[in-house]
């Protein structure tokens, strides 16, 4: 006869399975970031160090684990906005969260194609990252106006643009310094005048 799990038993297997889950999650952006090609599900299981069942219990199909790398990635670098302005002046925090925003562009490489399939479904809706990352740059752009180090007319939509042209050029460069410069050019540019 079974016996159910006590409390403290079932409450450890929670633990295991959210911690197995995080450390697919964390294993599969590695593996994205930096793979040229998208990598299989049972690489990123090893190097996740589970078992591909595991991996498969998480995230049933490909898109289930691209679209929860992204979203995780979305929410870390808008909530990044927030954390980076408690702790630096708004000009800086600006230039801290570029770098973010670089980071979240690089962690694309290796579900590219799974991804644009998705957003041409519709699984993934653009609009809705682009409002949730507008609202990340309005609010320091907004903490940098009424500090006095941005300047007062710059808008997120602008500013977007600006960080992913940026970002689309220096990828093609094949010189990974140059993204910083060009942040750096931004950040001059939103200086107050």
């Amino acid at each position: 006869m079974a016996t159910e799990p006590s409390p403290a038993a079932h409450q450890q297997l929670r633990a295991d399975a959210a911690r197995n889950r995080e450390t697919v999650l964390a294993a599969a952006t590695r593996a994205f970031a930096t793979s040229d090609t998208e990598p299989s599900m049972r690489a990123i299981a090893r190097q996740a160090g589970v078992g591909v069942a595991t991996l498969f219990r998480h995230f049933p199909t490909r898109e289930a684990l691209v679209d929860a790398v992204y979203q995780d990635q979305v929410v870390r670098l808008t909530a990044g906005a927030s954390e980076l302005l408690a702790s630096h002046p708004p000009a800086q925090a600006l230039r801290l969260w570029m770098d973010l925003f670089a980071e979240w562009q690089a962690t694309k490489h290796g579900m590219t194609d799974t991804l644009l399939a998705m957003i041409d479904s519709g699984e993934i809706s653009l609009a809705h990252t682009r409002q949730e990352l507008l609202s990340a740059i309005t609010t320091i752009l907004d903490a940098g106006a009424t500090a006095g180090d941005i300047r007062a007319d710059a808008r997120a939509d602008d500013v977007s643009a600006s960080i992913l042209g940026m970002l689309a050029v220096a990828a093609k460069s094949g010189e990974p310094a140059q993204a910083r410069r060009l942040l750096d050019l931004l950040m001059d540019g939103l200086r107050p005048r």
